[in-house]
């Protein structure tokens, strides 16, 4: 079968379990939300639907996650689009709360990158 995703960031979940399945999306998003990947691939296979049915609820209920659905092409994977607003809000935010230039609103948030 051909992947016409093949170059976004994409997690396989097959074989695990929903609880292990439900940390590792959420860490998954996590790390692609830091890099800003506005798109990833959740990879949880047909089945009996249970990882599936985990996967959405997951997604669901996180913060980063703008919108989802599964791929028209192959059943067994699901599309995410993370928000990317929280971050440039978040800097918004900041620079009105510390009331400190652009410049070193840059200097922060690399900084910020580089701890987190």
């Amino acid at each position: 079968m051909i992947n016409l995703y093949s170059n976004l960031p994409t997690i396989d979940l097959h074989g695990f379990d929903r609880d292990y399945a439900r940390i590792k999306i959420n860490e998954f998003i996590e790390d692609n939300y830091k890099m800003k990947n506005e798109k990833i691939i959740i990879i949880h296979g047909i089945g009996s639907g249970i990882i599936r049915k985990e996967t959405q609820i997951t997604l669901k209920k996180n913060r980063h996650v703008l919108e989802y659905k599964i791929d028209n092409f192959n059943a067994g994977q699901t599309i995410v689009i993370l928000d990317k607003k929280n971050v440039n809000n978040f800097w918004k935010c900041l620079k009105k709360i510390l009331k400190v230039s652009v410049k070193h609103i840059h200097v922060l948030y690399v900084l910020f990158l580089i701890v987190f």
